[in-house]
C-alpha cells in the first residue's frame, strides 16, 4: 500500500497559454544561441560547499577556454567572496577583451550601487537585475498587487541606468529577469518587461537583454515554448532586445525547454556545465551544445575535450558527473548488449569500407573520438553481452579476427566467467580466456613435425605429436590426421567447420586456423597460429581433439 499522503489530487494541471496559431513547431534550429555561463553564480550558490577563490578562478579559466563570451561571475552585492572575486578578475586583468562579465543583483538601490562598485574598471559588463513577478510570489511572499511588483521592476531599471552613468568608461549591457516567469501571467510579464525596457531606451548601442527564467519548471517543454512565442509576439520593443532563456530542470526537461524556446523566438541561453544548479539543476550547456553538434551545427564552444571539462567541473563543484550523463558520461558510448555490440562492429566496418563522408554508425550518434573518447570504451563485456561484443574486443584490441561460426563458443566461455564473477570482464581477461580455452595446448598435443607422401589421388602422412607418432591416409593433410586420430583413439571424428586466413603479409606471414570438430557426437574447438598454413590447420585439429573425451 502507498502512503496515504501520496495524493495526486493535491495538484492541478498547468494552465496553458492560449496560442492556437503557434509557429514554433515548424521551425528548425540552424545556429547556436548566444551562450551565457552561470556556473559561477547560479551553479556556485547551489553547492553544499561553495567554490573557493582558487576553484572559481579555475572554473572561469575553463569557461574562457571553452569559448564563452558572456560569463555570469557572481552576486557581488550578496557576499564578500563574490565581491572580492569580481575585483580580482578586474584588477589582475584576467578578463579577455572579447569576454563580458555578467553579475546579478536584486532591484534594490543599495545592492545595485554595490554591484557597480564591484565592477569598477571593467571594460565590458552586463548588470542583471531581477524581481519576482509570479502570482504565487506576489500574493504569498510580497503581498503586493501587480502595480506594486511592476513599480519595483521599473525603479530597479532606473537605478541600473543611473549608476551606469557614473561609470562612463565601461561598455554596459543591461539584463532584466521577471523571476518565476513560467508562473507569471503572460500579458502581465509583457507589461512589466516593456516598462523596464522603456527606462533603458534609447540604448545607444548597449545590449538590452530580457531573460525569461523557468525558475521552477512547471510544465512540459511545449507549453514553455508557447509562453516564449506569446511573449515575443506581444513585447512592444522586441526588435530592441535580446530574448534570453534560463531554464531549470525540476521536471527533467531543461534542455528540451531551452531548445523549443529557441524555436519559439529566443536568441540566447543561460546554463551551466553538466547542469549543476538549484534543486535538480540548470540547463546543461554541454548537453545542448552537443545536441547541436550532432545535427551538424557549430555549437561555437570548444567542447572537444570532455574529459578535461569533467575533471574541472568535478574538482570545482565536488559533484561527480554521472556515468550516464548525456554525451559526456563515462558509459554513454559503451555497449554491453550483445546485439548492440554486433551492430556497432558491423557498422564501423561498413563505415570504413564505404568511406562515408558523414557519420552514420549504429548506436553511436557521434564519433566518440570527437570529444576525446576512444573506441576501447565503446564495447565492454558483462553477463548481458553477446557473441559480437567479445569478437569485437578481440579484433579491436588484439587483431584477432575470428570467423562468425566460432563467436558463440568464445562468447559462451566469457559469459560463464562474467556470470560467475557477477561483474564486467576486462579486455585482458577476455584474451586470457580465449587463449586458455581455444589456443593453449598441453605438451603431448603439440605438433612437432609432419611428413607427407603423395600416392596418386591420396597421400599418407606421418605426424610427430608430443612424444607420439601417428600415421594416416586421406585426400589431404587434415584428412590424414583425422584418419590417424580416429584409428589411434577408436573414435568417430568429423570436421564440421574450418577457417584459415593470413594475419600478416610477406615471407614471415602468420596464418590463423580455426577448427570445429565433432568427436563421438561432441563438438570441440581449436585455434592455432603458425607461419606454415598447413601446420596451423593441423595444430588447430590437435588442439580441438585434446579437449575431447577421446583424448583421455
Amino acid at each position: 500500500m502507498f502512503d496515504h499522503t501520496f495524493n495526486h489530487l493535491k495538484y492541478q494541471p498547468f494552465e496553458a497559454t492560449p496560442l492556437p496559431d503557434r509557429t514554433w513547431p515548424s521551425q528548425s534550429i540552424t545556429q547556436a544561441p548566444t551562450w551565457c555561463s552561470v556556473d559561477l553564480r547560479d551553479g556556485n550558490q547551489a553547492l553544499v560547499n561553495p567554490m573557493s577563490g582558487q576553484q572559481k578562478l579555475r572554473m572561469f579559466e575553463l569557461l574562457v577556454k571553452l569559448g564563452f563570451k558572456q560569463i555570469e561571475v557572481g552576486f557581488p552585492s550578496a557576499s564578500v567572496p563574490d565581491f572580492d572575486f569580481v575585483r580580482m578578475l578586474i584588477e589582475q586583468n584576467r578578463v579577455p577583451d572579447d569576454v563580458t562579465l555578467q553579475v546579478l543583483t536584486p532591484a534594490r538601490e543599495e545592492l545595485i550601487k554595490k554591484t557597480y562598485q564591484a565592477l569598477e574598471g571593467v571594460k565590458k559588463a552586463i548588470v542583471h537585475v531581477y524581481n519576482s513577478t509570479s502570482k504565487v510570489q506576489r500574493e504569498q511572499v510580497f503581498g503586493l498587487p501587480e502595480a506594486g511588483i511592476k513599480a519595483i521592476a521599473v525603479q530597479g531599471a532606473k537605478w541600473v541606468q543611473q549608476y551606469a552613468n557614473e561609470y562612463p568608461n565601461t561598455q554596459w549591457g543591461f539584463e532584466y529577469s521577471p523571476e518565476s516567469f513560467t508562473g507569471t501571467e503572460m500579458d502581465y510579464a509583457v507589461e512589466v518587461c516593456d516598462a523596464v525596457i522603456k527606462q533603458w531606451l534609447p540604448s545607444e548601442g548597449r545590449e538590452l537583454i530580457i531573460n525569461l527564467p523557468s525558475t521552477v519548471e512547471l510544465s512540459t517543454p511545449n507549453l514553455f515554448a508557447d509562453q516564449v512565442e506569446y511573449f515575443c509576439r506581444h513585447l512592444q520593443h522586441r526588435q530592441q532586445v535580446t530574448i534570453s532563456l534560463h531554464t531549470h530542470n525540476d521536471r527533467g526537461c531543461a534542455v528540451a525547454a531551452a531548445e523549443l524556446g529557441l524555436l519559439a523566438g529566443a536568441d540566447r541561453v543561460e546554463g551551466t556545465l553538466m547542469g549543476n544548479g538549484e534543486r535538480t539543476g540548470n540547463m546543461d550547456v554541454i548537453t545542448m551544445a552537443m545536441n547541436l553538434y550532432s545535427q551538424g551545427i557549430d555549437p561555437t564552444l570548444d567542447i572537444g575535450n570532455v574529459l578535461e571539462i569533467i575533471e574541472v567541473v568535478e574538482s570545482c563543484t565536488e559533484i561527480a558527473v554521472s556515468p550516464r550523463h548525456p554525451w559526456a558520461g563515462e558509459l554513454v558510448y559503451t555497449a554491453f548488449s550483445g546485439s548492440h555490440q554486433d551492430a556497432i562492429r558491423k557498422s564501423v566496418a561498413f563505415h570504413k569500407d564505404q568511406n562515408k563522408s558523414h557519420w552514420d554508425v549504429a548506436y553511436l550518434p557521434i564519433d566518440p573520438r570527437d570529444i576525446g573518447r576512444e573506441y576501447e570504451a565503446v564495447v565492454r563485456i558483462n553477463s548481458q553481452s553477446g557473441k559480437g561484443g567479445v569478437a569485437l574486443v578481440l579484433e579491436r584490441d588484439y587483431d584477432i579476427e575470428l570467423p562468425k561460426w566460432i563467436h558463440p563458443a568464445v562468447s559462451g566461455v566469457v559469459q560463464k566467467a562474467t556470470e560467475a564473477s557477477g561483474s564486467e570482464v576486462s579486455s585482458e581477461h577476455i584474451k586470457a580466456l580465449y587463449q586458455s580455452h581455444f589456443v593453449e595446448v598441453a605438451a603431448p598435443w603439440q605438433l612437432h613435425d609432419y611428413d607427407i607422401q603423395a600416392h596418386g589421388q591420396e597421400l599418407s602422412a606421418n605426424f610427430k605429436v608430443g612424444q607420439t607418432s601417428f600415421s594416416g591416409q586421406g585426400a589431404g593433410a587434415l584428412e590424414a590426421l583425422s584418419d590417424a586420430l580416429s584409428v589411434q583413439y577408436e573414435c568417430v571424428l568429423e570436421v564440421t567447420q574450418f577457417d584459415q586466413h593470413a594475419l600478416t603479409s610477406g615471407t614471415d606471414a602468420q596464418a590463423l586456423a580455426c577448427m570445429e570438430v565433432r568427436i563421438d557426437g561432441v563438438v570441440v574447438h581449436g585455434i592455432a597460429q603458425a607461419e606454415d598454413s598447413t601446420a596451423a590447420a593441423l595444430q588447430a585439429m590437435l588442439t580441438a581433439f585434446s579437449r575431447s573425451k577421446a583424448a583421455g
